[in-house]
Parts: structure tokens; C-alpha cells; sequence
């Protein structure tokens, strides 16, 4: 039965890095990530696109672009229960990217094309950390292509949606209760298909609001690859090459933002975002080939999450335009079933940007994020691992974006 719970752990825990609450930071603008990475209820453009396509519909100028990357340096350390064993990550920099262009039909319509990767991350242990039978490492990358249509009902009011296609790859690899050389590791790819709609509201000279929902996306791998390396003396009960089946949800994002004008050079953004964590209450997975594996139902009952956020935006010049923000993201994960494979602790974070204007047109990008995870004793209850983490991510990154 301990062989049959370790593998199917090892399942369940690693595909749901890939939706942890610490990876969803919404790097999908320069500009926004300055800012708190708020965007909701902003007008920005052709980046509008992620945050609230209604805002599409009063860009204000005939064509737009932008693209920009950033850079994930994340780190985690464990101190386990009762001990002085500590282990630490050596993560590789991931660098999600995103791509927009948006352009008006008409006075009334607006169209673009979104590329952008929300999730996309790695983790790696130490081969042999106190944890190796929970996580040895990942890597995974999620893009999202999403065509978007815009319509402007007055000069006020603008609504937009876009149909999302989401394509995602993971690979894994965890120890095995086999001894220290003894492992699996995963590799799969999905895709699927969702929607992103907002409304934008200019309501004055100073003050707009914008509502925006991104829904959810059920992520299915379907003939995922296993490979275990284990002793001879057990090959004949697991075997060394399998296939299995997943159904993973993303989840629905309702974000509610406002934006005011306090002076001609100081602009001020806040917003709620609902992260519909709950979605997650349990996974099942069906694999091809049974030996000593049993398709099995995991619980994870996460739980819904606010996040709040809040940024401002100081015009200094025609050439210099500085931005600062903060949030507070709660850890979505249940205290029954916390695992170093989803280290989402409640994290704290704040943002600085600067944009530098050469000209009408032209835009350099410049934003650093850094968010902090705050320090807690956490358990694993079903295979009794717990202890003390600490998590750090640093994230500089870099846009351009141009517009005429």
C-alpha cells in the first residue's frame, strides 16, 4: 500500500506545480508589473488584452505593440522537523515572455493577438534531501495564445473578449522508496481551450474601473510518459516504461480594479483579484499499464483566495515615467496537504518600474519584482514530512513596446 501512495503522490503533488499559487504572478506586462501588477482597471494599450480586454476598445492610438520577458530567480529552504538537516533549491532563472498586437478596425472595433506564458518554472533539489520522495525536480512552461476582439459602446465604455488556447509541458523527476538511485520521471503535454472577457469603464477625466474574467481551463494530459528506475529485483511488479492519463484544473480569475487620476503626473491603481482556488479538491489518475499501481483519487481541497493590490505611476518627464506597487498573495494550499513540490506560502511582494520615452512612439520598459514568502511550519500529513520553509523570488524584467 506505501508503494502504491508514494507513486501516486508523486502524480498529483508534481502536476500541480504547475498552477501553485507562487507561480501565478501575472508577468504579462512591464508597465502593470511596476505598478503592483495591476492592470484592471488601467488603459495600457495592447498589454490590455491580458489584464481587461474591454479596455482594448479605447486604446488610444491606431496600432500598438508589445513584448517583453522577465527573469524568475527563485529560491526555497527547508529545515525538517526536529532536526538540523536544511536543504535548499538550485533553481535554474525561468523567463516567462509575452507578445501583443492590437490594432482598431474602425472607430467602434478593436482586434489583437496575445502571446503569453503565465505559468513557467523549475525546482531542484538536492538528489538526496530529506524530501527526495516528494520532489527531486520539475520544469514546466504554459503559453497561451489568445485572439481578442474589442467593441467601444460610447467614449466611456468598452467591453472585449478573447478566446484562449493554453499548451503546456511538464517534466518531473522524484525518488523512489527503493533505495538512494531509485526515481520516476514524468513527461507530458496538454492543451486546451478557454476565454478572457472584461469590461472597462472610464467614468471621468480621473477615475475608471474595469472587471475582468479569465475562466477556467481544464489542462487533460492523455498518454503521459513514466519512466521508473528501480531495483531488478522489483522491474517484473512496475513497470519500467508506463503511460497515464490527468485532468487538471486552472483556475477562474474575477479581478475587480480602480484606477484614479490624483494630478496631471500622478496616477493610482487598486484592485481585488479572486483566485477560484477551490476548484482543486481532488485528482485522479488512470494509468496503462496497472503492476503494482492503482488508479487513484488524491485529496487537495484548496481554497479560494483575495489578492490586493495597489500601485502608482509618477509621469517626471516626457522621457522618464516611474511606477511602484506591493500585494499580499495568501497561500490557496491545505494545511493537511503541504508538500516542497507546492511551496506557496502567504507571500508579501512589492514592485518597482521605470519607463524611458525616447519618443511619442517608443517605450523601454524596466520592472523589478521581488516577492517574499513568509516563514511557516508546514506538514504533509499522509506521509507525515514536515518542517520549516522559506521562499524568495527575485524578478527583474525588460518590454519594449511601440505604438502609432
Amino acid at each position: 500500500m506505501r508503494k502504491q501512495f508514494i507513486i501516486t503522490t508523486i502524480l498529483v503533488m508534481g502536476l500541480l506545480t504547475l498552477h501553485a499559487g507562487g507561480y501565478q504572478v501575472r508577468l504579462q506586462s512591464n508597465k502593470s508589473t511596476g505598478m503592483g501588477l495591476t492592470g484592471t482597471a488601467l488603459q495600457m494599450g495592447a498589454t490590455s488584452m491580458f489584464y481587461n480586454p474591454g479596455a482594448l476598445a479605447l486604446m488610444q492610438t491606431k496600432t500598438d505593440f508589445a513584448l517583453g520577458a522577465s527573469g524568475i530567480i527563485s529560491r526555497i529552504s527547508f529545515q525538517k522537523s526536529e532536526s538540523d538537516l536544511i536543504a535548499e533549491t538550485d533553481n535554474s532563472m525561468s523567463t516567462p515572455f509575452y507578445f501583443y498586437g492590437a490594432g482598431k478596425i474602425n472607430e467602434k472595433w478593436s482586434v489583437g493577438l496575445a502571446v503569453y506564458t503565465p505559468y513557467g518554472s523549475s525546482a531542484k533539489w538536492e538528489d538526496n534531501w530529506a524530501g527526495r520522495l516528494l520532489i527531486q525536480n520539475i520544469a514546466l512552461q504554459a503559453i497561451y495564445f489568445q485572439p481578442t476582439v474589442a467593441y467601444k459602446i460610447n467614449d466611456k465604455l468598452g467591453i472585449g473578449a478573447g478566446l484562449v488556447y493554453a499548451t503546456g509541458t511538464v517534466e518531473l523527476q522524484k525518488g523512489l522508496n527503493y533505495g538512494s538511485d531509485s526515481y520516476v520521471k514524468l513527461e507530458g503535454s496538454t492543451s486546451n481551450i478557454g476565454f478572457n472577457a472584461g469590461v472597462y469603464y472610464n467614468a471621468s477625466e480621473k477615475f475608471s474601473l474595469g472587471l475582468n474574467y479569465r475562466s477556467e481551463i481544464m489542462m487533460e494530459i492523455t498518454g503521459g510518459d513514466a519512466s521508473f528506475n528501480v531495483p531488478t529485483a522489483v522491474e517484473a511488479n512496475i513497470p519500467s516504461e508506463n503511460k497515464f492519463d490527468a485532468a487538471l484544473p486552472m483556475p477562474a480569475n474575477l479581478d475587480f480594479g480602480v484606477s484614479y487620476q490624483a494630478t496631471e503626473k500622478l496616477l493610482v491603481s487598486a484592485e481585488i483579484n479572486y483566485v477560484m482556488w477551490s476548484t482543486y479538491k481532488e485528482l485522479e489518475f488512470k494509468f496503462e499499464e496497472k503492476g503494482e499501481l492503482l488508479n487513484s483519487k488524491n485529496q487537495c481541497d484548496y481554497k479560494d483566495t483575495f489578492i490586493p493590490r495597489i500601485g502608482a505611476e509618477y509621469v517626471y518627464s516626457d522621457l522618464l515615467t516611474f511606477r511602484i506597487g506591493g500585494y499580499y498573495d495568501p497561500s490557496p494550499t491545505n494545511e493537511k496537504y503541504f508538500t516542497p513540490e507546492t511551496v506557496s506560502l502567504n507571500n508579501l511582494a512589492f514592485t518597482l518600474g521605470l519607463s524611458i520615452t525616447p519618443s511619442e512612439k517608443l517605450s523601454i520598459d524596466l520592472s523589478y519584482l521581488q516577492i517574499n514568502g513568509l516563514q511557516a511550519t508546514k506538514t504533509y500529513e499522509p506521509d507525515q514530512f514536515g518542517g520549516t520553509y522559506k521562499s524568495a523570488a527575485y524578478i527583474p524584467g525588460i518590454g519594449v513596446s511601440y505604438r502609432f
